[in-house]
């Protein structure tokens, strides 16, 4: 089966996107991750279809999964690319667009190359919690922004252990029992952090991961006195910005924004 692709970058974070409109293709596990092999297949951290919507409730839907083939809920540097690849794709013609995710619907507005995307609203907030690893006691702060996120603000982000700790963050007994995504955040300033993160799915650090830097932005506010909007540097180099309500704990009206690229097109047989 060959298949035409196009290949988008949201600030490092790059994703395959494929048209399925008609329905007509249905991707397995080994598939996708053939598709995001960096060797053997284009290369990315997901992969996206382009979808009808189902309840009505949204322009359009999407299909997500991870590099590993996995279903993903949500991707806050992926929905910025979706959006871009719908208005290109289809011809949309407004400012806005709409499409459900599992994590629910999401909106996204144009500015150009730079898209904003309002994330669903966060829950189950846990601050500065005590997490044992084999490097020692961690404070950990956690905050599920779509999909669930660790937090650990550490004083030098290029020191950060992020494989090695990352990976035992992922699946350690207090994140059970699907794990959890793990971004280390230092603090460069006023409303100013950088983050590294390791991904669930993709099992590595990836150059930017959207709910990330949104959790890391919204935490921050919390035990750092952060106000929005939170401008935030990831390892691909880009910023972006992370604006939000918050009050006591409790977040809403939470946008992300940041660049979308198209990067290439192509076709693949898989």
């Amino acid at each position: 089966m060959t298949l035409e692709f196009t290949k988008m970058s949201g600030a490092g974070n790059d994703f395959i996107l494929l048209d399925n409109r008609a329905g007509k293709l249905s991707l397995s596990r080994e598939q996708v991750v053939r598709l995001c092999h960096r060797q053997f297949g284009i290369g990315a951290d997901g992969v996206m279809l382009l979808v009808p919507a189902r309840t009505g409730q949204a322009d359009w839907a999407w299909q997500f999964y991870n590099s590993d083939g996995s279903d993903a809920e949500m991707c806050g540097n992926g929905a910025r690319c979706f959006a871009r690849y719908i208005q290109r794709t289809t011809g949309w013609p407004r400012s806005t667009v709409s499409f459900e995710t599992v994590a629910g619907v999401i909106s996204a507005e144009f500015e150009g190359e730079l898209v904003t995307v309002n994330l669903t609203s966060p829950h189950s907030l846990r601050l500065r919690e005590t997490v044992v690893t084999r490097q020692g006691e961690l404070e950990v702060s956690s905050l599920n922004t779509g999909v669930p996120h660790a937090v650990v603000f550490v004083p030098d982000a290029d020191q950060a252990m992020v494989q090695q700790v990352g990976a035992e963050l992922r699946w350690h007994e207090h994140f059970k029992p699907r794990g959890t995504n793990v971004n280390f955040a230092q603090v460069k300033g006023p409303n100013f952090i950088r983050v590294r993160t390791y991904e669930r799915g993709v099992e590595g650090e990836t150059l930017a991961c959207g709910t990330g830097v949104s959790a890391s932005a919204m935490i921050a506010s919390v035990v750092h006195g952060f106000v929005s909007p939170v401008r935030v540097q990831v390892q691909g180099g880009d910023e972006l910005e992370v604006a939000f309500a918050g009050r006591d704990g409790h977040f809403s009206d939470v946008r992300l924004k940041g660049p979308a690229t198209f990067v290439f097109e192509g076709r693949v047989t898989v």
